[in-house]
């Protein structure tokens, strides 16, 4: 566009009254080159060119062949930093100022008067598509990245579960009454449903073929079991409405292994390196516990490894016990395959590479799933290391045997001391001679022994020599004796106590008596008038 009027651009403040109709605003601007864009990709790299600053292809083309034509003239730039580049690379004079945003926004009210040839429905049309798609590239968004989509698959597969869990238990309770045998042969629930809608009545086993169902052998048990079955004999109105649940079952359990590759494909196109990790379905809980996939990876390791445990965790805090290792993350199959020992620690280590890689899943451009290999490599080599340590621990070295040492009972023998159940007191007279008793047992013996030993020896010795020598020991007893007895009176205090206990011992006896003596007086009284009412 082409300024015809620079006197009246110099008003800034009134410049918008010259645009308030196409009229007015073709006496001042008039258009000199218009090009239209082939598609809207085209159209949307142009306009991010601009955004950023930056000069496509197409506007250097034509502003070599049109404005190198009028060098002398001044360009009126939006952008400031988009004139910068224009000056550096083409040599052309910009200008960016209020008066030039004005009449740009002048420009835009009555940009259909000023170029002819457009109709409006597709001048909306291309803005309101470019404004999306322009949007959309500022934030970085592609729709093929939608985390509400993997919210809602994995939140009815837990729905589909559910209902399918109480369809099956329903079906099996209710075709049960029928023919409970059934039940017990096959184990597997699609396959049993697929049988009843089948066969319908226990009767028609033996002459219709199961064998797309069921393998030869379980075919022949399930014949057998139809022959001499328990159960009740039930009306074709209710083996109707059994094949149709039966119906719901199967039709349930097909839509559901579809819902399962669905939300498979999702989550390997939006978070490829969080499935490697963790599996598409403990990864998609996740996502979905944190609301999207951007609130997730703004979450730290520590609450990534609790998500899904926050009920356990405030109770722990509230009641000051130990804090749970795990919430949703315990279902990861790396988690699994660990000993009870090490869950937490690999539990811990893999919700940190977890918030890595989901942070390179919501913020990166890569879709690769190259980061998430090499994580899942690291957890693995550090679960390995943890494990074959626990072998060495057990065994000394890896390669060698554990060794247990030889078991040795080592029983000891222990003797009741009836001393510690007398309450009675005794003397410390008795208690002194009864410890030196003890401690002169053991020399005695021990000289026994020497003199018989020495017995053969001694007959040499004459016998007044022997009598002196056992006059001399009971002189030496009898005096120790009188020495204990001096050192240790006898306390009157000791014998008051014994007597009082006689006393009262006597006293108990003597009313004991008394009231024996009593009783049998009133059992004879008794019994005299009885045999007295018994006359009269």
């Amino acid at each position: 566009l082409q300024v015809l009027n620079e006197k009246k651009l110099q008003e800034v403040d009134s410049l918008w009254k010259e645009f308030e109709t196409p009229e007015k605003a073709n006496k001042i601007v008039k258009l000199k080159h218009f090009e239209k864009f082939q598609d809207t990709t085209e159209a949307l790299a142009a306009s991010t060119a601009l955004v950023e600053g930056k000069l496509s292809k197409n506007l250097k083309k034509i502003l070599k062949k049109i404005v190198a034509k009028d060098a002398h003239e001044q360009l009126a730039v939006a952008d400031a930093k988009l004139g910068g580049v224009i000056k550096d690379k083409l040599n052309l004079s910009c200008i960016h100022s209020p008066m030039v945003t004005e009449l740009m926004r002048g420009i835009r009210s009555q940009i259909e008067g000023l170029i002819t040839g457009l109709p409006s429905r597709e001048m909306a049309a291309m803005c309101l598509g470019l404004a999306h798609s322009l949007s959309r590239y500022k934030l970085k968004f592609s729709p093929d990245k939608v985390d509400t989509m993997i919210i809602q698959a994995i939140s009815l597969l837990d729905d589909l579960d559910k209902e399918l869990n109480n369809y099956i238990m329903r079906c099996r309770e209710w075709y049960g009454w029928h023919f409970p045998e059934l039940g017990k042969i096959i184990t597997d629930n699609l396959t049993y449903c697929k049988c009843v809608r089948k066969v319908g009545d226990r009767s028609n086993f033996a002459s219709s073929d199961v064998s797309d169902i069921l393998p030869e052998e379980i075919e022949e048990d399930v014949k057998a079991a139809a022959e001499i079955s328990m159960g009740t004999e039930v009306s074709e109105e209710d083996i109707n409405n059994i094949i149709h649940l039966c119906d719901q079952v199967i039709e349930i359990s097909e839509y559901r292994t579809q819902l399962y590759d669905y939300l498979k494909n999702r989550m390997m196109a939006i978070a490829p390196n969080l499935t490697v990790m963790v599996g598409e379905l403990v990864g998609a809980r996740l996502i979905a516990h944190a609301g999207s996939l951007l609130n997730l990876a703004k979450h730290p390791a520590s609450t990534v490894q609790l998500l899904g445990a926050e009920k356990a965790l405030f109770r722990a805090l509230k009641t000051k016990r130990d804090t749970p290792k795990f919430g949703l993350i315990y279902h990861a199959s790396l988690v699994g395959q660990t000993n009870t020992k090490n869950k937490g620690k690999i539990s811990r280590m893999l919700a940190a590479k977890t918030a890595l890689t989901v942070r390179y899943d919501a913020l990166g451009e890569n879709t690769s799933a190259e980061m998430g290999a090499e994580n899942r490599l690291k957890v693995e080599t550090r679960l390995r290391v943890l494990e074959e340590r626990g072998i060495r621990r057990i065994s000394g070295t890896g390669r060698a045997l554990a060794k247990t040492d030889k078991y040795q009972n080592k029983s000891e023998v222990k003797v009741f001391d009836p001393s510690g159940d007398s309450t009675l007191p005794v003397s410390k007279k008795r208690k002194i001679q009864e410890v030196e008793e003890q401690d002169t047992e053991a020399p005695v013996k021990a000289k026994k022994f020497k003199a018989e030993m020495k017995e053969g020896t001694a007959e040499e010795d004459d016998e007044p020599v022997k009598k002196k020598k056992k006059k001399k020991n009971k002189e030496k007893q009898a005096e120790e004796e009188e020495a204990l007895n001096e050192e240790l009176p006898t306390s009157p205090t000791v014998e008051l106590c014994c007597l009082g206990y006689l006393c009262c011992f006597s006293i108990m006896l003597f009313m004991t008596t008394l009231v024996c003596l009593q009783n049998a007086e009133k059992k004879k009284k008794k019994k005299k008038k009885v045999k007295e009412e018994d006359e009269d």
